[in-house]
């Protein structure tokens, strides 16, 4: 009986050596669309945005990532380099509130429970759903017709580092690819609009958010094994 006892909390001061740490913290930076409507630059934040963000550190590799994001979409064709949307003058403005669920992997290790500095490259992926205004455009400006939702598929890259004890830095870009051709006005689904359709309608919509995440760590230490 002894022998299990000592066998038992072996295996739980392993596994508890892994244990979780929780980050909680928020995002601020820039979010820019990617489509048929204005620039064609893919990482030109044009418009504020903020979040929150909550991890569950599962190892020193890989984490669960939960977030909220928002921020204003709004391009112009007049700030365009390609000639035809310039001449063509169309405007748009969406709003985007963004909910996500994933998995983020550190390409190397990052303990949070040995209290030293740690820097780290990561990526992240995972499935976002996603609150925006489905709009049209008419004499080159756009209107709400309704608010809608659907699914994205988030690719995130970002650089991290551990600077104090509980607190964590991080810089990141995250693009992501929309189910929707609409985010700019140029593909309405309401029928009622279908003469005013413009752009490539075989290609779906992006928008991308950029900049820094300062994340609060809290959570278990691992325990120390009798010998």
């Amino acid at each position: 009986m002894k022998r299990f006892l000592v066998y038992i909390s072996l295996i739980f001061c392993y596994l508890n050596s892994y244990s979780q740490i929780n980050e909680l913290g928020v995002f601020v930076g820039g979010i820019n669309y990617i489509g048929d409507v204005g620039p064609t630059t893919y990482v030109a934040p044009n418009e504020a945005a903020f979040g929150i963000l909550y991890k569950w550190n599962r190892s020193p590799r890989h984490a669960w990532r939960f977030s909220y994001y928002q921020g204003n979409l709004e391009s112009k064709d007049r700030d365009s380099d390609v000639p035809s949307r310039n001449l063509r003058g169309n405007s748009f403005e969406n709003h985007i509130k963004e909910f996500s669920a994933g998995m983020e992997f550190n390409f190397l290790d990052f303990d949070l429970h040995d209290g030293e500095k740690k820097i780290t490259p990561y990526v992240f992926t995972g499935l976002n759903y996603f609150i925006y205004n489905e709009i049209y455009i008419l004499n080159q400006e756009s209107s709400i017709d309704y608010r809608s939702s659907t699914f994205a598929i988030p690719m995130i890259v970002g650089v991290k580092a551990r600077l104090f004890d509980n607190f964590i830095l991080g810089a990141e870009v995250g693009a992501r690819y929309t189910f929707t051709d609409n985010l700019d006005g140029s593909n309405p689904e309401n029928d009622n609009f279908e003469t005013i359709r413009f752009g490539n309608l075989n290609s779906n919509d992006w928008y991308v958010f950029s900049g820094l995440t300062l994340t609060y760590t809290f959570g278990k230490n691992p325990c120390y094994c009798p010998e």
